[in-house]
């Protein structure tokens, strides 16, 4: 018998990305392989980085708001409220209460939109092709809503610093409601396509799971988390708009694993939904901008071509923004889609920020890329990225 000859193997090194359709975004993962298991696994970010931070602090207080936009693109809505509420409380801005509303209202519209977008994507990434195609079904109803309020569809610029920039109108609200009224049936067709699809299950169970202290320790935040089993949402803890004023269920996971954070995300669309209407059944009548904010609140556009005062106001406010602002620094976080958004701001006096630092969650997840991966198969890489749901719009900033 022929002596066996002794094989050498090693470790194979490739790069998943930055192109690649399952990276959700320009991210770059350097796997070293062992056959079909991930032996190391090391995130490179950066690809999109734009320096938004530092254009930040070369601009007015009110000339931030288009570049929050541009964060995490597929929900825009909820970065505009994030930063305008950190500068409403370094100014200490009151806000009227039919604006708090609406911010709520639209704000879950747009948790509702980016949720229907990572569900299509991790459904696709993983061999699901019909719920990507429902889901963009209903995604598609709500950008239509948002260009009935806004006139725009994905960057929106719709939140202003002390409300919002128009009221909404009875065509808008009519819709809405409708969505919502009809939007849980949807639910349960996507529930009904992979909930205990076999496939589904083999390749979501047991995958990427990872224990609450874990999650904690790694800076999780989001459903990313709550599938962990740690119940924390900053709109339970940290109220803000009028959270405190409608009822909604945090839901939280078990096993840490893909599957939970997948039954907690599509919960949470439910939840969103229960929001939305409240928002719409309880909407007080009254001003949607704050009286005591003149230094931020631009002229109505027929007072600006008829008035020289309004003119003059309109000039000042966006070429210098506000002349004096209060000292200090001030951090506030908001429960975006993806998990906590928070700014950190330092203002030195000026009419812009001296700095401005930005917590996106989507940075925090993919940090933690490596921990779900390293030990796991080749194929669930794919799962884990999906799982976390991360944007690199805010990922680079």
């Amino acid at each position: 018998m022929e002596q066996e000859k002794d094989l050498k193997t090693r470790e194979l090194v490739i790069n998943m990305g930055p192109q690649h359709p399952s990276t959700h975004g320009v991210l770059r993962l350097k796997l070293n392989v062992d056959g079909e298991t991930v032996v190391k696994c090391t995130p490179y970010v950066g690809y999109l980085h734009r320096g938004t931070e530092k254009l930040a602090e070369t601009m007015t207080y009110i000339q931030v708001i288009p570049l929050t936009d541009r964060l995490d693109y597929i929900s825009s809505m909820t970065n505009n409220v994030g930063y305008c509420l950190a500068v409403e409380r370094l100014f200490d801005i009151n806000v009227p209460l039919r604006a708090k509303y609406i911010r709520t209202l639209v704000s879950e519209l747009s948790r509702m939109s980016s949720h229907l977008l990572w569900l299509a994507t991790h459904a696709l990434d993983i061999g699901a092709m019909t719920v990507f195609l429902y889901a963009f079904r209903e995604r598609e109803g709500i950008l239509d809503l948002f260009e009935t309020l806004t006139g725009a569809r994905l960057t929106v610029s719709y939140p202003r610093i002390g409300g919002v920039k128009r009221d909404v109108t009875q065509e808008f609200i009519d819709k809405t409601y409708a969505f919502a009224e009809d939007f849980p049936q949807r639910i349960q067709e996507y529930e009904t396509l992979i909930d205990v699809n076999r496939i589904w299950l083999k390749r979501t169970l047991g995958v990427g799971a990872i224990s609450a202290e874990d999650a904690i320790n790694w800076g999780f935040s989001g459903a990313t988390l709550r599938g962990c089993g740690v119940n924390y949402d900053v709109r339970k803890r940290f109220p803000y708009d009028a959270y405190d004023l409608v009822e909604f269920d945090v839901p939280v996971g078990k096993n840490g694993d893909v599957y939970d954070r997948y039954l907690c995300r599509v919960e949470e669309l439910r939840q969103s939904t229960r929001i939305v209407k409240q928002c719409i059944e309880a909407l007080p009548r009254g001003p949607i901008m704050a009286p005591d904010a003149p230094k931020f609140t631009l002229p109505a556009k027929d007072k600006v071509l008829g008035d020289m005062e309004s003119l003059i106001h309109h000039f000042m406010l966006i070429t210098k923004g506000p002349m004096t602002a209060p000292k200090g620094e001030i951090y506030v976080a908001i429960e975006a889609p993806k998990g906590e958004l928070g700014f950190y701001i330092v203002s030195d006096g000026t009419g812009k920020p001296y700095r401005m630092r930005i917590r996106s969650p989507s940075f925090v997840h993919v940090s933690a890329l490596p921990r779900l991966c390293e030990g796991r198969l080749l194929a669930d890489v794919v799962a884990n990225i999906g799982t976390i749901d991360v944007v690199l719009g805010e990922c680079d900033r």
